[in-house]
């Protein structure tokens, strides 16, 4: 009759015990055995030992042959059915890993803590106005009342905050390419410099130094203002609130001279322009004074000579007229004075000859009239008389004949200094009329010749304006915190932090590898084995 061998029923006994436990039917305690079934469980060879019998040795068990990739497929998947004892045998069974990796990751831990570089950041809060200060009227630089732009402004300014330029100048100031912390020392420094000239070892110095500082800073905008946070790190405290305040000198600076760079370009393309425009208004200004050269055209007070000869002549004309008139009327009243013999009574003649024979002849007439009434009309003294002022008539006569001569003469002399003044006036007005033709052609050119001027004054003044503003700091950049030495060092953390870290990141690891380990066994077919 067919028996089973004892291993035999011990296998299938643990693989209904196993089925029970995925089920959920069983638990642990099952795979305990019995006191009756230690016994069973003992090797046949042992108890014949035991008992003083001498059994011959089994034969030899072949080595298990390890399952292929081929036939892992099949049992994964038997992956589904892995249960919460599973895992915890497997963790119980990985526990020296588990241990292990927890030690290795303290220890590595702890000695980062003690090798690693310290760090020591700070903050410096900077509010960067996009709008300039208002120094001139009429600055170079527009500013944009618009946010969105004035963002931009801000970014832009931030991005200069950080900029190549701004951190080569703070190299240079503070000597980084000699500080170790920035450039560190290589075992082939010795080849470098048998290799490199000084140029090319300062330039490379140069470059370590500049990616060192800029792996250092760092800043950012605060959202919804215009206040920028720049941050600093340094493996010393004071040395990184240094820096920070260096950055910041230089960030004004970069920003100052930039401004006094491009007011400078705009200044020297308007000296370029002035030379231009310097020329133009001189050869405008020669063609007015060789137009009104060449045309004759002479000014005084801002008025054409020949308009103002024009006038007087015209002046005068008018009162040799008046001269001529009365010239004209005193020689036709003497004429008709004599024509009617009124010498004597006649207010036209008048000399002093003249007013000496009247008086002679109103004293003689006189006279005539008392002695008729006294000796009568053939008295010798009375015919006498009459005598007398027949003489006196007659030189009167001749005396207003002079007289009227004279104011032939007069009259004459009034009309031909009439007719030369007319004549004078009349070349003087063709000669207004030539000037003021040429007058216009020499207005175009004096307009042309002025705003030539006007725009070269302008541009004179603006490029001194502008020649001024480079040496004026109009940008709004304020720090309302300055760094301060940190307390702490912000990495790496507190040895104590590092360590409780490294556990239980190794407690991860160790527990991940235990159940990797488990899981593998699993899928290979090995049973995991009670303690």
């Amino acid at each position: 009759m067919y028996r089973r061998s004892e291993p035999e029923e011990q296998g299938l006994r643990l693989q209904t015990t196993y089925r029970r436990l995925r089920s959920g039917e069983g638990s642990l305690l099952d795979l305990v055995p019995a006191p009756e079934e230690e016994e069973a469980i003992v090797p046949e060879d042992r108890r014949n030992s035991v008992r003083g019998v001498n059994v011959p040795p089994p034969p030899v068990a072949r080595e298990p042959v390890k399952p292929t990739i081929g036939e892992w497929l099949p049992r994964l998947q038997l992956i589904g059915e892995i249960g919460i004892d599973d895992v915890i045998l497997w963790l119980r069974d990985g526990m020296r890993w588990i241990v292990l990796a927890v030690v290795l990751c303290v220890a590595a831990a702890l000695a980062y803590a003690l090798m690693a570089s310290p760090r020591y950041t700070v903050y410096t809060d900077i509010v960067v106005d996009p709008s300039n200060l208002n120094v001139v009227s009429d600055d170079v630089f527009t500013s944009n009342p618009q946010r969105d732009a004035q963002l931009l402004e801000v970014e832009s300014k931030l991005r200069i905050l950080t900029s190549r330029n701004v951190l080569a100048r703070v190299i240079d100031k503070l000597q980084l390419t000699n500080d170790v912390e920035f450039v560190k020392p290589s075992p082939l420094d010795f080849l470098k410099n048998l290799l490199l000239s000084d140029q090319e070892e300062a330039a490379d110095k140069h470059l370590a130094a500049l990616r060192a500082l800029t792996e250092r800073v760092e800043a950012r905008r605060e959202e919804r203002s215009f206040v920028v946070v720049m941050e600093v790190w340094s493996e010393e405290p004071e040395k990184a609130v240094v820096l920070s305040n260096a950055i910041v000198d230089a960030f004004e600076t970069e920003l100052f001279q930039s401004a006094a760079e491009s007011a400078g370009r705009v200044a020297q393309n308007l000296n370029a322009r002035l030379d231009e425009l310097r020329r133009n208004v001189t050869e405008a200004e020669k063609k007015v004074e060789d137009f009104r050269r060449a045309s004759g055209l002479q000014s005084s007070n801002g008025e054409l000579v020949s308009n103002q000869l024009s006038s007087e002549l015209n002046t005068q004309v008018l009162a040799a007229q008046q001269g001529f008139i009365q010239a004209e009327t005193g020689y036709k009243q003497m004429s008709a004075a004599i024509a009617r013999k009124q010498t004597a009574s006649a207010s036209v003649f008048e000399s002093a000859n003249m007013t000496s024979l009247r008086q002679q002849y109103n004293t003689l007439q006189q006279q005539i009239s008392s002695m008729q009434l006294i000796y009568g009309e053939r008295h010798p003294r009375l015919v006498s008389t009459r005598s007398e002022r027949t003489t006196l008539e007659a030189a009167m006569d001749e005396e207003a004949r002079r007289i009227l001569e004279r104011a032939k003469a007069d009259f004459d002399r009034e009309q031909s200094a009439l007719e030369a003044l007319r004549a004078k006036a009349r070349a003087e007005k063709s000669n207004v009329f030539t000037d003021n033709e040429a007058q216009v052609q020499l207005r175009d050119l004096e307009r042309d010749a002025r705003a030539k001027a006007a725009i070269y004054e302008t541009h004179l003044t603006r490029a001194q304006q502008i020649a001024e503003r480079q040496q004026i700091d109009a940008t709004n950049v304020r720090v309302i915190s300055r760094a301060m030495p940190p307390n702490s060092r912000t990495w790496p953390p507190r040895t104590f932090i590092l360590l409780i870290a490294g556990g239980i990141a190794g407690l991860f690891i160790g527990v991940a590898a235990a159940l990797t380990l488990g899981l593998c066994k699993y899928v290979r077919g090995r049973q995991p084995t009670a303690g």
